[in-house]
């Protein structure tokens, strides 16, 4: 989800705005202003996230990763050829005990223990307390 940038966008109405008034004729010129406050604002923000990343590396957290919830991918994998290796006995277990209900179970808990790793105890925590903060409203 893009976050607009209100003083951006009063820029950009004042820019159209003047080159009703002005005529086509200073449009290369408008266009370069608003072009470079436009990279003022990007470079901005590139240099706030950076800093941000720096102090939360600093604290001693680690980078996020792309795609990866700042998980290493080995990590990843072995928890995927864990699961899969254990799901083949649990599976037969399951199957011959309690039928298909408890090869349902036995798949629902296999997801879910992949699920909770996936997301983070970081992320389960803050949403179980923004939901008791919220609920207080």
């Amino acid at each position: 989800m893009a976050t607009h940038d209100p003083d951006l966008r009063k820029e950009l109405d004042a820019t159209l705005q003047t080159r009703k008034e002005l005529g086509p004729e200073y449009e290369s010129e408008l266009l370069e202003s608003f072009l470079e406050k436009l990279d003022r604002s990007v470079d901005q923000r590139v240099r706030r996230q950076l800093a941000e990343q720096q102090v939360q590396v600093a604290r001693g957290a680690r980078p996020a990763r792309p795609g990866g919830g700042g998980k290493d991918f080995w990590e990843r994998f072995g928890l995927a050829a864990l699961s899969l290796v254990l799901a083949v006995p649990l599976s037969a277990i399951a199957a011959t005990q309690a039928g298909q209900p408890g090869l349902l179970m036995c798949w629902a808990g296999i997801v879910g223990v992949n699920a909770v790793y996936h997301r983070g105890p970081q992320k389960l925590l803050r949403s179980r307390t923004d939901r008791r903060d919220g609920a207080g409203d």
